[in-house]
């Protein structure tokens, strides 16, 4: 029998569906406007030339209320939709099909559990959740015409909800078809044998366009000046993270990208720091298989010799309707190892995740106040940045590599990659790898650090951690285009200065092609010319053959030649993934001569379709346009754009530039990769360059919503206003918020 419920009455009556807004903020009481009031004014907000807040506030609590309030100005939408989503409410916004987005949030986060945190929270981060809660609440009294989709009073427990930097998170790795098709649909259980795990497919494969992130950090032994330097390169969707400077008289002075609506810098310096994180690390989730039956009307799972009850919890999902509310109740599953998430074979998945939200939201906030590699080792030590890597660098000289922090010790013996049989003790995680096990660097003689989603085992070139040396779990991603490529840029150099440290962040080779170019030519050379294959594609070949594998606007080779990595990926990628290798080494390793040149003659096909010719130069295919604050937003070839002449990180750009939503338009218009991008040198006084991808505000009618395009596309930095006395001359608009 099924285990859910839905209610199909409307509970909640409001708004109907096809209504722009939610509900009006809550009301705040008199003491609590006179409280606010008093915070506000003990609060400055500086915004510069380019709208980028500088917060100033006496206790880190009054930074904090302004940092909110300034963030909830720029884009109060991507705000309350981060929360909207970490708190497993978007079908109350987007109605039935979100179900199971929210299921899969609630299995991990649930208020009771929040508040019961919150409650239990040192006085200084409860402090700092209070006013993280009354800035939101402050900006909308203070804004009556804002109407908030959903929360119409942010509450401080909340904050938990949300405690680093990437929407979701590890939980995102839940997959929710497999969940749906599970609880949408549990059978009754006979007693099972122990059997061997099916087999799943291997990880690889290509990341979703453009994937990953840069950082690089480099000693003062090969910079001009002496100081070290770090490169902050987050690949993200646009518009994911603005700019923000925030500072308190208790020692607060971060500066960088903060994800909307959190109260912490997530990538970003202070004045004796910097940190920059890389999506990737050691394996931080992992799947139990488990043997369940039923017996006394309860479902029970093998644990060794025992039989140990499943845990139900019955969970409530509301979603709108037409006219106002529903709801559905889920019976969710639980063994020890974690939420059940789906079904394989007659097992029961059940996965187990990092799910720390009072200590990881301590660490994302106390990295940001940490003055030296001591302090920041510190923060460190709480292990719940499960989901990164860190790259480090700091005025004292020193510069360091983090690869993940959350490690779970686990037998080697078992093949983690897939789903380990929950029956045996032998695989349940065994506690967490001190600091001081994982893979690490410090200060490496070479010089320089850096990573791009990659293994850590080219992180310093011949100075980077051995593979022998550490469990295979502690490093799960293979290298990659861009690890060769930055590998490339940064070796057998000195005199590193900020400007140089940019220029190699921008290095225009696409290295993805250089095994594989080759042998594309070599295919075409090889085939007779009476071949089909061969027809029609002489003058493809002469231009690909003369190609220095560099992207630019001029460039006709770059569209040619990613145009037919796209279909390489798109023909061959399944089959790749039927065998477990990423699709790039699939193509070079699998692929005959004939399907090398049919991708060829596909790729220039698709070309002469969308622009007339096959020799359209990069620029005019490659754009950026911004045309609303929409949160997904539309593109249209009809509308102004930019030319761009980046491309994918997955072909190897360090600066990367793609679109993932569906294109329905004949350019390609990117919507993710380089977005906050800054790079800093810690001398004596900060001095740093940065550069946002279209503008600081959300809203379409500011002057800051794309004023920074222009420069983005050109790969030209503003200097970022870390001091007052420069914020000021360059000042817009100072004042109290909401005064």
């Amino acid at each position: 029998m099924p285990r859910t419920a839905v209610a199909i009455a409307c509970l909640l009556p409001i708004a109907a569906l096809a209504a722009p807004a939610g509900p009006a903020a809550t009301k705040l009481d008199a003491a609590e406007v006179l409280r606010l009031q008093a915070q506000a004014k003990r609060v400055t907000i500086l915004r510069d030339r380019w709208g980028i807040p500088h917060v100033y506030g006496k206790t880190d609590a009054d930074a904090v209320f302004g940092m909110l309030f300034a963030q909830a100005e720029d884009d109060f939408r991507r705000v309350e939709r981060n929360f909207i989503t970490a708190l497993g409410r978007t079908a109350e916004v987007d109605g039935e099909k979100a179900l199971y987005e929210d299921l899969r949030m609630k299995l991990f986060i649930r208020p009771e559990g929040l508040k019961a945190q919150y409650k239990a929270s040192p006085a200084w981060l409860k402090g700092l959740m209070n006013a993280w809660a009354d800035g939101l609440n402050w900006y909308l009294h203070t804004h009556p015409q804002v109407r908030p989709q959903l929360i119409a009073r942010f509450e401080p427990w909340m904050a938990l909800s949300f405690s680093e930097g990437s929407i979701g998170g590890d939980i995102e790795e839940v997959d929710v078809p497999a969940l749906h098709r599970f609880y949408a649909d549990i059978p009754v259980l006979a007693a099972a044998p122990l059997q061997e795990s099916p087999s799943a497919s291997g990880r690889g494969g290509l990341d979703k366009e453009p994937g990953g992130s840069n950082g690089f950090a480099i000693a003062p032994k090969i910079s001009s000046s002496g100081n070290a330097l770090l490169m902050i390169n987050p690949h993200t969707s646009f518009y994911f993270r603005p700019e923000i400077h925030v500072v308190s008289e208790a020692g607060l002075n971060a500066y960088g990208a903060v994800t909307w609506g959190q109260f912490f810098v997530y990538q970003g310096f202070n004045d004796r720091l910097g940190w920059m994180h890389t999506s990737g690390g050691g394996d931080v989730i992992d799947e139990f298989l488990e043997t369940v039956v039923r017996k006394d009307g309860k479902y029970w799972y093998q644990y060794g010799k025992e039989l140990r009850q499943v845990k139900e919890v019955e969970i409530t999902l509301p979603f709108k309707v037409i006219g106002g509310m529903a709801e559905k109740k889920v019976t969710a599953y639980f063994t020890h190892h974690g939420p059940v998430v789906r079904r394989e074979g007659d097992k029961w998945v059940s996965v187990a995740l990092m799910n720390e939200p009072l200590k990881a939201l301590q660490q994302s906030y106390l990295r940001t106040k940490a003055r030296d590699y001591k302090a920041f080792w510190k923060a460190m030590a709480l292990r719940t940045n499960s989901s990164n890597n860190t790259v480090y660098a700091d005025a004292d000289g020193n510069i360091a590599y983090f690869h993940g922090n959350f490690i779970p010790k686990r037998d080697p013996r078992f093949d983690y990659t897939k789903p380990v049989d929950g029956s045996d003790p032998a695989t349940d995680w065994k506690g967490l790898h001190s600091v001081e096990e994982t893979i690490r660097l410090f200060n490496p003689k070479n010089g320089w650090i850096q990573n791009t989603n990659n293994w850590p085992y080219s992180a310093a070139g011949q100075y980077s951690p051995r593979r022998q040396d550490y469990p295979a779990y502690m490093s799960m991603n293979p290298e990659n285009p861009r690890g060769i490529h930055a590998v490339r840029v940064l070796e057998n150099k000195n005199d590193f200065t900020l400007e140089s440290l940019i220029a190699a962040a921008y290095d225009s080779r696409l290295t993805a092609f250089e095994p594989l170019l080759p042998l594309l030519v070599q295919a075409y050379d090889e085939t007779p010319a009476s071949s089909l294959q061969k027809a029609g594609l002489a003058g493809q070949v002469a231009e690909l053959r003369d190609w220095d594998m560099r992207y630019s606007l001029t460039s006709v080779p770059t569209s040619l030649g990613i145009y037919w990595l796209q279909d390489l990926v798109k023909t061959h990628g399944p089959a790749a993934k039927e065998e477990g290798m990423p699709v790039l080494e699939y193509a070079e390793k699998r692929l005959t001569p004939v399907q090398r040149l049919e991708a060829l003659s596909r790729a220039s096909a698709r070309l002469e379709s969308a622009f007339g010719t096959w020799r359209t130069p990069w620029g005019e295919i490659n754009r950026f346009q911004r045309l609303t604050g929409d949160i997904v937003q539309p593109f249209d070839d009809s509308k102004p754009s930019i030319p761009v002449p980046y491309a994918s990180g997955n072909w190897g750009a360090l600066a990367a530039y793609g679109m993932t939503s569906p294109q329905t338009t004949k350019r390609i218009y990117g919507d993710r990769g380089n977005s906050f991008v800054a790079a800093v040198e810690f001398g004596p006084k900060i001095r740093a360059k940065s550069i946002l991808a279209g503008g600081q505000s959300g809203d379409p009618a500011s002057p800051h919503f794309s004023d920074q395009a222009e420069m983005y596309a050109r790969g030209e930095f503003k200097d970022v206003l870390f001091y007052k006395e420069d914020v000021l001359k360059q000042l817009e608009r100072q004042y109290h918020p909401g005064l």
